[in-house]
C-alpha cells in the first residue's frame, strides 16, 4: 500500500527551481505508486506564528488561514518534503513561517517518519544548502520519531526554468520513487 506523501514548495515563485524538484520527487511518488499532495506555499495565505503557545493544548493554530490547514495536513502525512530555494544560505523565509505554524504537531501523534529536504540556488559550491539543511534538522530534531532521509541540491540555477537538464531533477524523481 502506497504512503501518504505532502509535498511543501515554498519558493516564492510558482514556477521557481525549487518548486521543479519538488515536481520530479511527486513524479517519481506517484509512479512508484504513493498518494502524493503538492501545496504550493505561493499560493496560500500564511501569517506568522505568535508565540501563544494556545496550540500545546488544542493542537490546532488560533489564526485560522491556510497554515493551519498545512500543518493538520502535515500531522496526518507518512512522508514529508520540503522544497525551498536557497537565500542567503539559508531555508526560504516561507518555509521557515510554515514551520513554526506547524507547532500544533509537537504535542500530537503525527504520522510522518520520513523527511526529505530539496533545494536549489544560484551559488553551485556543495557546502551552500547546509543553513537550510541545519535549521530543518533542528525542526526534525522536537519530531523523536522523525528523521531527515535525504536531501537533493541543484546548484548554479538562478533564474526561473535555469534547473531544466539538471541532474538534481532526476535525483529528485529517483528519491521520491524510492520512498
Amino acid at each position: 500500500m502506497g504512503k501518504n506523501v505532502l509535498i511543501i514548495a515554498s519558493s516564492p515563485r510558482r514556477h521557481g527551481n525549487s518548486n521543479r524538484l519538488a515536481e520530479a520527487f511527486a513524479k517519481g511518488a506517484s509512479q512508484a505508486g504513493h498518494q502524493v499532495q503538492m501545496v504550493y506555499l505561493c499560493e496560500k495565505n500564511i501569517g506568522f506564528c505568535r508565540g501563544c503557545l494556545t496550540c500545546q493544548q488544542t493542537m490546532r493554530c488560533v489564526i485560522r488561514d491556510d497554515a493551519d490547514t498545512i500543518a493538520q495536513q502535515m500531522g496526518a502525512a507518512d512522508v514529508l518534503v520540503f522544497a525551498t530555494p536557497i537565500y542567503y544560505y539559508g531555508m526560504s523565509g516561507q518555509m521557515k513561517t510554515m514551520l513554526d505554524r506547524a507547532n500544533p504537531l509537537f504535542p500530537s501523534e503525527y504520522a510522518f517518519r520520513d523527511i526529505y529536504l530539496l533545494t536549489a540556488a544560484a551559488e553551485d559550491d556543495p557546502e551552500t544548502p547546509e543553513g537550510a539543511v541545519h535549521g530543518l534538522q533542528g525542526w526534525i530534531s522536537c519530531f523523536e520519531k522523525a528523521h531527515l532521509a535525504g536531501s537533493v541540491f541543484a546548484g548554479g540555477v538562478t533564474d526561473a526554468g535555469d534547473i531544466e537538464g539538471h541532474p538534481a531533477l532526476q535525483t529528485a524523481f529517483e528519491m521520491g520513487s524510492g520512498i
